[in-house]
């Protein structure tokens, strides 16, 4: 169940318009993330949102602008719209967003239901106020589903309606509850990402995530094609397209 601004988010939604892209960030807090990794996350989001090489892609689309909704998911069941759908045309609604990003609380962490963000974000697009040239779902994570349906079949509804989902996995060592989550660059890309340019971006470790988002933002909003993939055990940041 998606909570619409649960957190009394103080953003108000501008009036209808076209822009390049729809962008649902769809972001994992479920349990397997502490508060620090969390707080790593939301600043990363924070800081690449306000980014000039962000502002920039944004500029280059020939509308100027994108529509941005943030979304925190964990279990099945629990997904918090923290951003409503909020126009990105230049500095000052970004800068807006950033701020909310590091002062609304966190508001739980469970296990990982995956497919029911998927769901959850293509509900967010298609009850979106705006209308957007592209639409993509960006879901970042460190963790396999665990929490209902597999994502699979909930990506390839996506896909079916005109929606890319790409993907963030965020490798890193330290063990979930006890365990290392085995190859999750290839969980993502053969269950979670799809449509036209879909890729995801590794980010090795939650203290390369800011990096990391800041490229796939670029990527996104500039509609780019990926570069060729990179060793993840060698760069700080992987790039790894659809079909690789």
């Amino acid at each position: 169940m998606v909570l619409l601004c649960g957190l009394l988010c103080p953003v108000v939604v501008a009036q209808a318009r076209v822009v390049d892209l729809l962008l649902v960030l769809a972001v994992d807090v479920s349990r397997s993330i502490d508060e620090e990794e969390f707080t790593l996350q939301r600043e990363g989001y924070a800081q690449a949102l306000t980014d000039t090489s962000v502002l920039n892609a944004i500029r280059s689309g020939p509308m100027g602008a994108i529509a941005v909704a943030y979304m925190e998911w964990s279990g099945a069941d629990l997904q918090t719209v923290i951003i409503p759908w909020t126009v990105i045309d230049g500095a000052a609604p970004a800068q807006r967003i950033a701020q909310i990003l590091r002062t609304v609380p966190r508001p739980f962490g469970e296990r990982t239901g995956v497919g029911a963000a998927i769901a959850a974000s293509v509900a967010l697009i298609e009850a979106a106020p705006h209308e957007g040239l592209r639409q993509v779902i960006d879901i970042s994570g460190d963790g396999r589903n665990s929490s209902g349906g597999p994502p699979a079949p909930f990506r390839d509804m996506a896909v079916e309606k005109g929606i890319t989902l790409n993907a963030l996995p965020i490798v890193n060592n330290r063990p979930t509850f006890g365990r290392i989550e085995p190859d999750l660059p290839g969980f993502f890309r053969d269950e979670v990402i799809g449509g036209p340019g879909a890729f995801l971006q590794v980010a090795e470790g939650f203290t390369s995530f800011g990096a990391a988002i800041k490229a796939k933002l670029v990527r996104e909003i500039a509609h780019r094609q990926p570069l060729p993939q990179s060793n993840p055990s060698e760069t700080l940041i992987g790039v790894i397209p659809l079909g690789k």
